[in-house]
């Protein structure tokens, strides 16, 4: 397995004219205050791809009684997570992801954009082609497929092309979530994040975001590309049953949502006598609120109120280098073709 990155050979010696990488991420008020808190909100509760509900309806709810309020919630929660120096996470490591990725591939230009919030999707894609991209490969950075996510990105991707003259080629990378690079790099991460503790898990939990079951009873193939990956993950880990839980996180509004719950699973262990769990989260590929305030604050507090001791939150993929060269095998591996000269990594699985 190879840990340090992509090599530097292959289309990075010999660049390929015209083509260019973009990672789409969901994104990120530019404060953490009510002011940046409301218009962030407003646009991501509008997308019709994240709640599907009758539009006048759902109008009035939004600006009625969510957007009064829940700015400031929101912001409060995000000030627990800001890094004085960085500020958002997601944008800091999305930021990283990029960057590490461009000193691997010089002669092709690596952009990243967010759904909602800076850098929005209408300006990087503009800038992209007016620098001279013709060829565009696209990495959503949701391992598994929702509506939600995935299909929420490329609308916005669309709906700039609608608007180009000179629309580039593309290539969407598709889902990922069994590809062996994604998985090897979780595997290795978790298990170097096993290697730091000082105790040992009693039980391991793999926390993934949920989405309503209406959707997955619509389609949506999210929940079982989850159990997907969960199966493959827990496989390699060599987790015994019994010894972990798969569950769903981040719930909103009143309606049913794909279960088990996160904080419903970690409360009942903490009550059946498990006092150390371990949580990790393989959707997110880049840590965020949900993340680092959900989980690493509020699912802990959770968990230490129905008795539980020690919950440690294992942080996401960030610029971890195993998963720096899946991006890049990823990458390549869509970009054949397009790309000069042989595949310039291999991460085995």
């Amino acid at each position: 397995m190879q840990k340090e990155g992509l090599t530097n050979s292959g289309p990075s010696e010999t660049p390929s004219r015209g083509l260019g990488f973009l990672l789409i991420q969901l994104g990120t008020p530019d404060a953490p205050n009510s002011k940046a808190l409301r218009p962030f909100l407003r646009q991501f509760l509008s997308d019709r791809r994240v709640i599907e509900a009758p539009r006048l309806l759902w109008w009035f709810i939004l600006r009625l009684f969510i957007l009064p309020f829940r700015p400031a919630q929101s912001a409060a929660r995000y000030r627990r997570i800001w890094d004085p120096k960085t500020g958002s996470p997601l944008l800091h490591w999305t930021q990283r992801q990029t960057e590490s990725l461009q000193s691997e591939f010089p002669g092709i230009p690596v952009r990243f954009a967010m759904q909602v919030g800076n850098p929005p999707v209408a300006q990087v894609v503009s800038e992209m082609i007016r620098g001279g991209v013709e060829r565009l490969v696209v990495l959503p950075m949701y391992p598994q497929y929702s509506a939600t996510t995935v299909a929420s990105a490329l609308d916005a991707l669309f709906h700039v092309l609608m608007n180009e003259r000179r629309v580039p080629a593309l290539r969407i990378v598709p889902p990922y979530y069994d590809h062996p690079a994604y998985l090897e790099a979780v595997t290795a991460l978790v298990r170097d994040e096993l290697q730091k503790l000082t105790w040992q898990p009693e039980h391991f939990v793999l926390s993934f975001h949920g989405i309503p079951v209406k959707y997955a009873q619509r389609g949506d193939p999210y929940a079982t590309h989850v159990k997907r990956t969960t199966l493959e993950l827990v496989r390699r880990l060599g987790w015994p049953k019994g010894k972990w839980t798969q569950t769903f996180q981040s719930l909103f509004g009143r309606s049913r949502w794909l279960k088990p719950y996160t904080d419903d699973t970690l409360r009942k262990l903490a009550r059946s006598g498990v006092r150390r769990v371990f949580v990790a989260m393989p959707g997110f590929t880049a840590d965020c609120l949900e993340t680092l305030d959900e989980v690493g604050h509020e699912s802990r507090e959770v968990f230490r109120t129905a008795g539980g001791e020690e919950l440690h939150a294992c942080p996401c993929l960030n610029d971890y280098p195993v998963w720096i060269a899946a991006i890049g095998q990823i990458l390549t591996e869509e970009a054949q073709g397009w790309l000069r000269g042989p595949l310039p990594l291999v991460v085995n699985g």
